[in-house]
Parts: C-alpha cells; sequence; structure tokens
C-alpha cells in the first residue's frame, strides 16, 4: 500500500474524521484530502503530528500492513500468559525485567530480615 492508503486506513481504524486529522496537522480538509488522495506530498512535521495523534511511529505508518497493534495489559492476564509475552520481548528488554525482578526480591528479602530482626531486639 501507499503512503496516503496507509494514512487513510489507520485513520478509519482509528474512527478518526478527515477534518480532526486535519486540524491536529494543521491543513485544511481539501489539502488533507489530498494527502490520503496521494496527489499532495506529506511534510515531515506533519507525519510527526499525525504519528502523535494516531498515537504509532512514523514508521508504523510508513510501513503499515493493515493492522494496528494493540495495548498488551498485563493485569488481565494471568501469570502464564504474562510468562508468554515476557517470553516474546528482545533479549535485552528480558533482561531488563529479569533484573527488576531480582532487584524487587531482594529488597523483599532485606525488608523480612529487618522485620524479623527488629521484633527480637
Amino acid at each position: 500500500m501507499s503512503l496516503a492508503d496507509n494514512i487513510k486506513d489507520i485513520r478509519e481504524q482509528k474512527n478518526l474524521k478527515q477534518i480532526e486529522v486535519a486540524n491536529y496537522i494543521g491543513v485544511d480538509k481539501s489539502a488533507y484530502s489530498k494527502i490520503e488522495k496521494g496527489t499532495r506530498s506529506l511534510a515531515v512535521e506533519e507525519l510527526q503530528k499525525m504519528a502523535q495523534l494516531f498515537d504509532m511511529n512514523t514508521d508504523q505508518i510508513i510501513n503499515h500492513d493493515g493492522s494496528i497493534p494493540k495495548e498488551v495489559i498485563l493485569e488481565d492476564k494471568t501469570e502464564l500468559e504474562q510468562i508468554r509475552l515476557i517470553q516474546q520481548l528482545e533479549e535485552e528488554d528480558k533482561q531488563t525485567i529479569f533484573r527488576l525482578v531480582e532487584k524487587m526480591l531482594t529488597n523483599k528479602k532485606f525488608k523480612d530480615f529487618f522485620a524479623k530482626n527488629a521484633a527480637a531486639l
């Protein structure tokens, strides 16, 4: 798909009107309509504003494959589902999560130790 097709598809998936996007990026409706038709080029600043509005990055708009990723919320997942989601991350991100968990566990052990020993004093 072309950039114009991508923009139109994303706008429609986000349930936005052309005038809403036009106002947000600072162009009039007819100029925006031309962007979606591919008869007007898009300035970098306009694409960046569009990315903000769509809650995407510019690369996601340019290389849009027809589906918009949905936000992943861990709270409503079982522990097993949460672990599966973590396993999908890149190695560096996984290691960051593991370091955070390790730090939290260490902090808990220290708190438990001090609480137990402070009570003995």
